[in-house]
């Protein structure tokens, strides 16, 4: 149950490609949010280390001894900065047990901080990018130990600006693609939004077929739709006019041979009269049968049960006068399905027919909306039908009673009309004590 509560609503086309898009590109700009400064950070500390072994070449070729042993430099380090105290930039010369340092330490030397990675820091504990190298100068036959480091705060402070800019410049960059994108997706779109809008037109029947002016990869679609509307509206209207036809051209002739019938001895007019009663029926039925087509405009077709409830109920009430029954119409006046008004009569009309033969005071008439579709009830306080028998009696030409006029075949009709309009038919017992018919339709959009 939780499941189908919270189930999330479908994305439609555009919020499909918007979604692509910005995890697209949102996830390009993200990537290169890291991966520049990134790379910008390791090319400055390689260059960084690149200029402190310059520096230690510097230093080794410049070392003198004395008769002692201890270092010195012959000249000073190019770079004013290692002769500045503190300035951030620092070497160190370590031979056995003397060490000679850079004017910038003052003697103090290098740290360590972390004694598990020996991370060396400068006299102020400034993060320090260093190179160390042991050099042997063949001159005084002598191994030492050379190490230089610089400052890294400057390297990291140019590294975070470059970032600040460069997501100034992403953002900027990622808000104008989805700009851009959004445009382009609503103009591609556009064909879309104005067959929708076209299609409602047919819905309410102000069109009766789409316009031709498409792009070329939608007109296939537009020309197959219109050829279906017009073949459809075309097959249902042959139909209907073959059906009428027909039932002219056997009006007469049924008629004369009722009359001759009628004028046999009783003995061979009793057998010929079930045969033209049957022949008869049989006719009805399939000229009903030809209405079950549907509507000439099946999408803009509109009817108010409520209102044909009403006029149904005053032609029966004079019909089935003398059984005095009460009808309840409880259906809304703004009520609407999706069914052509002929049809609507045919169906509700079998069943309130069916209703009024078998009732005892009362029928009721209710609806149940639910999400698309609605169910039209027509319930009433006869004597039922047994369960097992429910199911039989929409099948063609079943009465479960042959002492009531009729031919059996009104139900079996209803529920065929029903399935062309993509509705259901179906029966169980009344809470009244009668027959519950439940007749689902599409409601009117």
């Amino acid at each position: 149950m939780l499941s189908k509560r919270f189930r999330l609503k479908p994305l439609n086309l555009r919020q499909r490609l918007l979604l692509t898009a910005l995890l697209w590109i949102g996830g390009l700009i993200f990537a290169a949010g890291i991966t520049v400064p990134t790379i910008v950070n390791n090319y400055l500390v390689d260059n960084a280390k690149s200029q402190l072994h310059n520096v230690i070449n510097e230093i080794s070729s410049s070392l003198t001894f004395d008769d002692q042993g201890t270092p010195t430099l012959q000249q000073n380090v190019s770079d004013p900065r290692f002769n500045q105290p503190y300035s951030g930039h620092y070497w160190a010369v370590s031979v056995e047990d003397k060490t000679l340092l850079s004017n910038s330490l003052l003697n103090i030397g290098f740290k360590t901080k972390n004694r598990f990675f020996q991370k060396i820091v400068g006299p102020n504990n400034e993060k320090l990018i260093t190179v160390h190298k042991r050099v042997t100068i063949p001159k005084y036959d002598v191994t030492l130990d050379i190490t230089v480091g610089i400052d890294e705060d400057p390297i990291e402070d140019a590294v975070i600006d470059l970032t600040e800019w460069l997501m100034t410049i992403l953002l900027t960059l990622f808000a104008g693609l989805m700009g851009l994108i959004f445009l382009q997706i609503s103009w591609s779109l556009k064909p879309l939004s104005k067959l929708q809008k076209e299609l409602k037109a047919l819905d309410s029947g102000t069109k009766e077929k789409l316009s031709a002016h498409y792009p070329e990869e939608i007109k296939p679609l537009i020309s197959d739709l219109n050829s279906l509307l017009f073949h459809y509206s075309e097959l249902l209207e042959r139909a209907r006019n073959h059906a009428g036809n027909l039932s002219h051209s056997l009006k007469t002739p049924l008629s004369v041979l009722k009359n001759q019938v009628s004028e046999l001895p009783s003995k061979h007019r009793d057998e010929l009269s079930t045969t033209v009663v049957q022949l008869q029926e049989r006719i009805d039925y399939h000229l009903s049968r030809v209405r079950v087509a549907g509507a000439i405009n099946i999408l803009s077709v509109k009817s108010n049960p409520s209102e044909r409830v009403e006029a149904m109920t005053k032609a029966f009430d004079k019909i089935y006068v003398d059984k005095n029954l009460i009808l309840s119409n409880e259906l809304a006046d703004d009520l609407f399905v999706a069914v052509e008004v002929t049809d609507l009569d045919e169906m509700l009309g079998n069943l309130i027919e069916n209703s009024y033969k078998w009732g005892q005071s009362l029928i009721r008439i209710h609806a149940v909306i639910e999400s698309t579709q609605v169910k039209l009830i027509v319930e009433d306080d006869g004597d039922g039908i047994n369960h097992d028998k429910l199911n039989e009696i929409v099948k063609r030409g079943i009465r479960l009673d042959e002492t009531m006029p009729g031919t059996g075949l009104g139900l079996n009709i209803v529920a065929e009309m029903a399935h062309s309009y993509r509705g259901t038919l179906d029966f169980d017992h009344s809470p009244m004590g009668g027959l519950k018919a439940t007749l689902t339709l599409n409601l009117s959009r």
